[in-house]
């Protein structure tokens, strides 16, 4: 085999296992597009593949769906230029099932999510569907990889019908839950941070300038929702942990007709008190990936300022570092926000 069709690529091999290997360069096919890529955000489902808990997950399987890169040839992207800086929405939808013809492709019956159902971009070259590819819009390359995760929070914000002074609480201070903070800030919430971590906390209120945050091991969670709502409690619950206990814990956190949004995902059943629930008039929702109206959002608030997306990026390695400080990344004492992996 020749060098030039050769790529270096990085294989979550069984859990807990990284092995790099040289893959084949893809080539272009029709209707697709070849990226070489730039930058990697390593993520939650990143992170809960390596450590075998990721749900609709199979192995071997090259990881990485937060992506952004230089295209290098396409076919069938109308207006779309070799050489400029791109990103892809990384949900491969079938385009005919009934999802897809409801305007809802982010929940495809036969989605095909990149890094979780096919491969990945833990690699030099990766080719997607044109349809996918997303301007660079004058945006780094760092920024771009974190249009995606961002774009998850804003789909989040959007099905639950954030309106201008509600107070919302969103669970959860990771990457996924930050972005849904500030997309909710964006749509004029009164946005409650509720945590276990007092340094996840602390970005909240120094870097994001969220109003209000609450330690999830407190004796007093509900006297502080109760005093910060004036009595009323969040009319918009938003977990972003996908943690059975936060999740289950958080039905009692909910406003009388309060919506609950599910952006977080875990195996486990959800149980709640049903009289608690329907005294509410409540609604439960969830929020899978996000669509091209998410996406778009998201970039039009980066480039104008609302949202600075490298206060996300807490660490940078080279490709080739990956597998060695991937395991590190699982643990909090690292203070990891979000990981950036850059090729060259």
């Amino acid at each position: 085999m020749n060098t030039s069709e050769e790529m270096k690529t990085l294989v979550c091999t069984t859990p807990g296992t990284f092995e790099y290997s040289k893959g084949i360069k893809p080539v272009l096919t029709k209707g697709n597009a070849i990226i070489k890529i730039k930058r990697i955000g390593i993520c939650g489902t990143d992170l809960h593949a390596f450590e075998g808990t990721q749900p609709f997950f199979n192995y071997p399987r090259i990881l990485g769906h937060e992506l952004s890169g230089e295209l290098v040839e396409a076919d069938g992207a109308e207006g779309f230029e070799p050489g400029e800086k791109v990103t892809f929405i990384p949900y491969f939808n079938c385009g005919h099932c009934i999802a897809c013809r409801s305007g809802k492709p982010n929940c495809c019956t036969d989605i095909k999510v990149c890094g979780v159902h096919v491969d990945g971009g833990m690699v030099e070259y990766l080719s997607v569907p044109s349809r996918t590819l997303l301007h660079g819009e004058g945006l780094s390359f760092d920024e771009l990889a974190l249009v995606e995760p961002l774009a998850i929070g804003a789909h989040g914000v959007r099905r639950a019908g954030v309106q201008k002074d509600e107070f919302v609480l969103v669970i959860g201070a990771g990457p996924i839950g930050l972005g849904t903070m500030e997309f909710a800030r964006i749509a004029g919430a009164k946005v409650i941070a509720l945590d276990i971590n007092e340094g996840r906390l602390q970005f909240c209120k120094d870097r994001l300038k969220i109003p209000y945050v609450v330690n999830a091991l407190a004796a007093d969670v509900m006297e502080q929702l109760k005093e910060i709502t004036g009595g009323d409690m969040p009319t918009v619950v938003i977990d972003a942990t996908g943690s059975l206990k936060a999740i289950q814990n958080a039905f009692q956190y909910m406003a009388h007709g309060a919506r609950f949004v599910l952006i977080g995902l875990q195996k486990e059943n959800i149980t709640f008190s049903h009289t608690e629930f329907h005294k509410r008039e409540a609604t439960l929702m969830s929020s899978r990936n996000a669509t091209t109206q998410d996406f778009e959002h998201v970039i039009k608030s980066m480039k104008s300022g609302l949202v600075e997306p490298t206060n996300y990026i807490t660490h940078k390695v080279q490709f080739e570092e990956v597998a060695d400080e991937f395991e590190s990344w699982l643990n909090p004492a690292t203070g990891v926000i979000k990981a950036m992996v850059e090729l060259n």
